[in-house]
Parts: C-alpha cells; sequence; structure tokens
C-alpha cells in the first residue's frame, strides 16, 4: 500500500483543522478524497487517544458547559420512522466543557441530546479534572445535566443553571436568526456556586469559533457529515487542534499551555497517527 508522506498528511490535516472543506483540501493538495477520509479517521482517533493521555489531573476552578447542535446524514425533520431509530441519523451534538480562564477544552462528547450522553460527557469531564479539587460548573437548563453532574461529582462541585428566556417574535418570512434573550436567570442546583461566576457566555461564543474553524458545523453549508464515526473524529481533531496547535489571541499561547497541560507549542505533525498495518476500506 502507497503511505501518504508525513508532509502531505500534515498538509491535509492543517486544511481540515482550518475550516476547509473535504473537497477543497482534495484540490489544495492533489489528494483524493477517500484517502482524506481515512487520514481523518486514523488522526481523530489518535486525537482522541491524546485528549485522554494529556488530559489528566488539569487544574481548572471553574467549567462552562454547553452543547453545539448539528446533524448527520439528515436533519430530524426529513427522518423516516426507521431512521430516527437509528443512533447515527438525524440531530447531533457535541457537548463541550470550556475553562473561562485557560480557555482550555478538557471533555467533549459527541451524541444524541439525552441523559446517556450528558451523562457520559460529565463522567469523563471527571476523570479530567478529577474529584479532589472543588470546583464551579455552569451549565444551561438542559435537566438531564443534573443527574449528570451528582453522578460524576457528588458533592465536590458547586453547580448552577442558567436559564434563559426568549422573547416572542415573528421571524418573518425567510429570515434565519437566533431569537432575542429576555431574561437570563441563574438557578443554584448544588454547593455554594460564586454568583460572580455563574455564566455559559464564554463557551457560546466558543461554539461560534467551532462553526467558523470545522467545515462539518457550518450552517446551511452542504458540509455536513453523512457518517457518524466521521463526524466524531473531526470533532476530536477540531478541539485538539484548538487546545494544543491554535494559538489564542488573547492568551498568546495555546489554551493548553496557558493551562499547564503542556509547555510548548504542538505541530501539525504531532497530531498525526502511525501509518495503519493494512489496507482500509474507504468510508464516505
Amino acid at each position: 500500500m502507497n503511505v501518504l508522506p508525513r508532509e502531505k498528511q500534515a498538509a491535509v490535516i492543517s486544511g481540515l483543522i482550518e475550516g476547509s472543506s473535504i473537497r477543497s483540501v482534495e484540490r489544495v493538495t492533489g489528494v483524493h478524497r477517500d484517502t482524506i477520509m481515512r487520514l481523518l479517521r486514523r488522526v481523530g482517533a489518535n486525537c482522541e487517544r491524546i485528549m485522554d493521555r494529556e488530559m489528566r489531573g488539569v487544574r481548572v476552578r471553574r467549567v462552562e458547559a454547553d452543547e453545539l447542535w448539528t446533524f448527520c446524514r439528515k436533519k430530524e425533520r426529513r427522518l423516516s420512522d426507521q431512521e430516527r431509530a437509528l443512533p447515527d441519523f438525524g440531530d447531533q451534538y457535541v457537548f463541550i466543557a470550556l475553562d473561562p480562564e485557560s480557555k482550555l477544552v478538557p471533555a467533549f462528547a459527541v451524541g444524541k441530546r439525552d441523559v446517556s450522553t450528558a451523562v457520559r460527557f460529565m463522567a469523563d469531564l471527571a476523570t479530567k479534572v478529577g474529584t479532589q479539587a472543588r470546583i464551579q460548573i455552569s451549565t444551561d437548563a438542559f435537566a438531564p445535566y443534573r443527574e449528570a453532574v451528582e453522578r460524576a461529582f457528588g458533592s465536590a462541585a458547586d453547580y448552577a443553571m442558567v436559564v434563559k428566556t426568549f422573547a416572542a417574535e415573528n421571524p418573518g418570512p425567510g429570515r434565519y436568526a437566533p431569537p432575542k434573550v429576555a431574561e437570563v436567570v441563574s438557578t443554584v442546583v448544588s454547593g455554594d456556586p460564586d454568583e460572580a461566576w455563574i455564566s455559559t457566555s464564554h463557551v457560546e461564543r466558543w461554539n461560534w469559533s467551532m462553526r467558523t474553524q470545522c467545515r462539518r458545523f457550518t450552517r446551511l453549508a452542504a458540509g455536513f457529515s453523512r457518517n457518524l464515526d466521521n463526524l466524531k473524529a473531526a470533532t476530536a481533531l477540531a478541539v485538539t487542534a484548538y487546545n494544543f496547535v491554535k494559538v489564542h489571541r488573547s492568551l498568546r499561547m495555546t489554551p493548553a499551555m496557558a493551562a499547564g497541560v503542556t509547555d510548548h507549542l504542538w505541530a501539525v505533525a504531532e497530531l498525526l497517527a502511525p501509518a495503519p498495518s493494512s489496507h482500509h476500506q474507504s468510508m464516505g
């Protein structure tokens, strides 16, 4: 099997983490899209291993959590009854945990917006930041977070929800814009959270960055995922590159450096996985 040179692999991955589509990267690099997809899957799996290895005992005082919507194959309203029962069709969400001080994303999860994904997400966050030192957690009003935070952190976290009320308005024909927020109310769920720290503003801003820097999350475009494993790989790549490779403008270093997770700026080549030992089938 012909193995793509590592310099070319780095060029492909650099294009993907800068928000280019698969076909755009194909045109720029001359690498076939099937090869790009195989590389994305392999590097995405390696990025998950990097996150699991490097994000241990991360010291944070507070975490903001939110969910970023996308879809796989079809939007939810277009699914048949049979497709609606399948986990890799329709609406998908990326659960994101952000430290608003270092801007680090220590944990994320991809799945349906349900109890099982919320529980898995918070359990992963607990393994990354630990439960020895007390932290403050802020989330939106998604009800399953209550159980997820309790199961993952018990009494080791001060937890509050940010409840937003949206104004009723007629958006008009063809308008595409989020509704206006009429009221924001902070609700203490457990512990004694500092009211000044109860917020999801930073992680919501991070979601906007994700939409501009990962093609699969661009709204009203054809870059959406047709395969859930590819979506998971692209998300792992985007989050890991954000943490280790991209210099944050306000920090003048990467979030991983700001959080003390690493002592150097990573090159894209450090995200690459070893070449596979056998041929893999192309996945669309």
